[in-house]
């Protein structure tokens, strides 16, 4: 199995860290831009544009390069990052993503949402709406949500495990034709090897992260950081003692939580309650 790549080492300032890759990664390929437009179908200026931090390209672009160069997920977590206004994307939640992009092991907690590498774009449209967006940014940040899936995607993908409260499934979208394909596509995610779903029934009552979303992010080293969320502000947790606590936490809830079979027929027990039209 081959290493997973790691994003960190050179410029950490995001537009000239997605151009210093970009490059890198075309000249370990060895195309000249023109190869490069005629292989992926685009004017070979735009790529030249993008190496010289004149334009950063849209996120179809991002994922077709990083499709060719055989390194999913990377050059558009780097996109995302350089996309980002500083003021939305403060420095641990870039630090969060560089992290997430070359994490072997993931394993979340959802209290309150659906994390964004199982959300539809319809799903993650809501989110982000709610959360204030609107207009360009709020189609831009879609995009790059749904984008980051891509991360799941490749031959050696992270193993990701998400236990999902029953909460979360309880609280559908106004669209129900769209809640329904959100719930149908997390049916689908667990049919990947990689992927493992639980839920966390209501029944199970209190818990340590009552409050908490929660990630924790393996990586290639070993070491292991959290990443906690809440509708204002995260926090990245890499103090051993504080990860180390939210980690047993994490482990009383999985005790707790139904097995995944049993989470797969759950949520196809919530698909029977929701209406349907079998005409569309």
């Amino acid at each position: 199995m081959p290493p997973r790549r790691i994003i960190t080492g050179r410029s950490q300032e995001p537009r000239k860290r997605f151009v210093e890759e970009l490059r890198l990664l075309r000249s370990r390929k060895g195309d000249s831009l023109r190869k490069l437009g005629e292989v992926l179908g685009w004017d070979w200026s735009l790529f030249g544009k993008m190496e010289s931090g004149e334009t950063l390209g849209g996120p179809e672009v991002v994922q077709a390069l990083d499709q060719h160069y055989g390194t999913p997920g990377l050059l558009l977590t780097l996109w995302e990052l350089a996309m980002a206004d500083p003021t939305q994307f403060k420095e641990r939640y870039r630090r969060y993503m560089i992290l997430e992009a070359e994490a072997v092991s993931l394993w979340h907690f959802g209290v309150s949402l659906i994390h964004g590498l199982l959300q539809t774009p319809e799903y993650a449209r809501a989110v982000l709406t709610a959360g204030g967006l609107s207009g360009e940014e709020l189609s831009q940040q879609v995009e790059a949500r749904i984008g980051r899936r891509a991360l799941l995607d490749g031959e050696t993908p992270p193993h990701f495990r998400t236990i999902l409260s029953e909460t979360v499934l309880r609280t559908p979208l106004q669209d129900v034709e769209e809640w329904r394909r959100q719930l149908e596509h997390l049916l689908e995610m667990t049919e990947r090897p990689a992927i493992t779903l639980q839920v966390l029934p209501l029944a199970a009552g209190l818990h340590g992260l009552n409050s908490t979303d929660v990630m924790f992010l393996r990586s290639p080293d070993g070491s292991t950081v959290a990443y906690t969320e809440n509708a204002l502000s995260g926090d990245l947790i890499e103090q051993p003692q504080p990860v180390q606590s939210l980690q047993l936490a994490y482990d009383a809830i999985r005790d707790l939580a139904l097995s995944p079979v049993e989470s797969r027929k759950f949520i196809r027990q919530m698909l029977e309650e929701v209406p349907w039209d079998p005409s569309t």
